[in-house]
């Protein structure tokens, strides 16, 4: 493998049963798996391959993973990993995630448990590179007088210990907001936590929050550090706020208040000192008038209230945007940095993207990597570039025209067609779909779709 591949995975740990039973789980669901005995081996393997992700053993005869996720991680940033340990306490869970570990889970766990944790930090590590010796304005594309002050204001922010609520569209770039935050905060050096409020189901979530004690539920063979723990010292951001379900709300309303939080199944409260960053794409005051999310809640979280602008608000901005995309992914393809034609970036300016940076970004990706030319001029656009009547469900009356169509079909049609057009953004297709991006979750679950295309 002389090239990153986005689905490949290296597997380390010094037990062959093991090694070989997580190579099989991969392999079934679509990696690219690659393993290593150690931390040797798996150095080495890396030197010839770079990997997204890494899910390696902690205790191992020739060195330990916290060693090799910090060797990883100096050098590739952008690597998500995973630590797997049948020996977890908190303060090394603590000491993991300082080092940049994007999750640490203890065995024995099931492979579901564990695809769940890779959806979350494959996100969390592509969206959020660390790199303290960099500025973290050279991450800021553009230069629109609304994005400026949107940073500014961040700037500002970041400078107190106050918690921070970003409500913005889909695909303006919340997550790399709150990270810019924390990097110019005095925490800079301490854990970046991310939880995804959304990508968890209820049941879980708030163990995932919280943390859980031995024997506390089914499954639980062993006691965990939740996030709020994870983050001590850091920032702890919470994704897809607005997604978070009532019965948790009083909780979490707590923990913000007392700065104390309780694992589940134990009777102790745990000081915690963190800050907290939340984020929303939909309106959390028109849930608190439509009963769906609590006043006192909103109030407490909208400490300091911050927005991003959408790209069609900043389309000075959808030039250097493009380049830098076409760049990007013509680097992780191999290629050559195609030239992009003046009727190419009007077309750009002229679309009203409502993905935002995110759909814009995943234009690009496709048509540089479709693309045989390396000029990318007005007919990539006819080709590639959906037109805006595509974005409404007008295939629909096709799949509900035919005798004996069920509602169920139906259903399924009109999802397979808010992902494809979306590319794939969950997010988005709940938008568009006009349900919560849990429901979009557990529909594809439910019809059977391709759980890695719609990552």
């Amino acid at each position: 493998m002389n090239s990153e591949a986005i689905n490949s995975v290296l597997v380390v740990d010094d037990e062959p049963a093991m090694r070989m039973a997580l190579k099989a789980n991969f392999q079934r669901d679509g990696w690219h798996v690659e393993t290593a005995a150690g931390t040797s081996e798996a150095l080495t393997k890396f030197k010839v391959a770079k990997f997204p992700l890494v899910v390696s053993d902690v205790q191992m005869p020739d060195g330990d993973g916290l060693d090799l996720m910090r060797s990883v991680r100096s050098t590739h940033p952008s690597t998500a990993v995973i630590l797997l340990t049948a020996f977890g306490n908190v303060p090394e869970a603590v000491q993991a995630m300082r080092g940049g570990a994007c999750d640490y889970l203890t065995k024995p766990i099931s492979f579901e448990q564990l695809q769940s944790a890779i959806g979350r930090v494959m996100e969390q590590a592509q969206q959020i590179t660390v790199n303290k010796n960099s500025d973290p304005k050279s991450r800021i594309v553009g230069r629109a007088p609304a994005l400026l002050r949107a940073y500014d204001r961040a700037r500002h922010a970041a400078r107190t210990n106050a918690d921070v609520l970003i409500q913005a569209e889909s695909g303006t770039g919340k997550e790399l907001l709150a990270s810019f935050i924390h990097e110019n905060s005095s925490r800079a050096d301490q854990p970046f936590i991310a939880v995804n409020c959304a990508a968890l189901p209820e049941q879980l979530l708030e163990s995932e929050l919280f943390g859980h004690m031995r024997g506390a539920f089914t499954g639980a063979t062993a006691a965990k550090a939740g996030k709020f723990e994870l983050a001590e010292g850091g920032t702890l951001l919470l994704d897809e706020i607005g997604e978070l379900p009532m019965q948790l709300q009083p909780k979490l309303l707590r923990a913000l208040q007392e700065r104390r939080i309780e694992r589940l199944g134990d009777v102790r409260s745990i000081s915690v000192n963190i800050r907290v960053i939340a984020t929303t794409n939909v309106s959390l005051q028109h849930m608190v008038g439509e009963g769906k999310f609590r006043a006192d809640l909103y109030y407490r979280l909208n400490v300091i209230p911050l927005t991003l602008p959408p790209l069609r608000d900043r389309k000075e901005d959808i030039e250097a945007l493009a380049e830098f995309f076409a760049k990007q992914f013509a680097n992780e393809a191999g290629v050559a940095t195609p030239l992009l034609h003046a009727n190419f970036i009007e077309g750009l300016r002229q679309h009203s993207w409502p993905g935002n940076v995110r759909e814009l970004a995943n234009f690009m990706r496709r048509v540089v990597t479709l693309s045989d030319t390396m000029e990318l001029g007005e007919d990539c656009l006819k080709l590639e570039l959906p037109k805006p009547e595509q974005h409404t469900f007008g295939p629909m009356h096709e799949a509900v025209s035919r005798v004996g169509t069920s509602i169920r079909e139906v259903e399924r049609h009109l999802l397979e067609k808010a992902l494809e057009t979306t590319g794939g953004n969950r997010t988005r297709a709940a938008e568009m779909l006009g349900v919560s991006l849990r429901t979009i979750r557990n529909k594809i679950r439910e019809y059977g779709l391709p759980p890695r295309r719609y990552a």
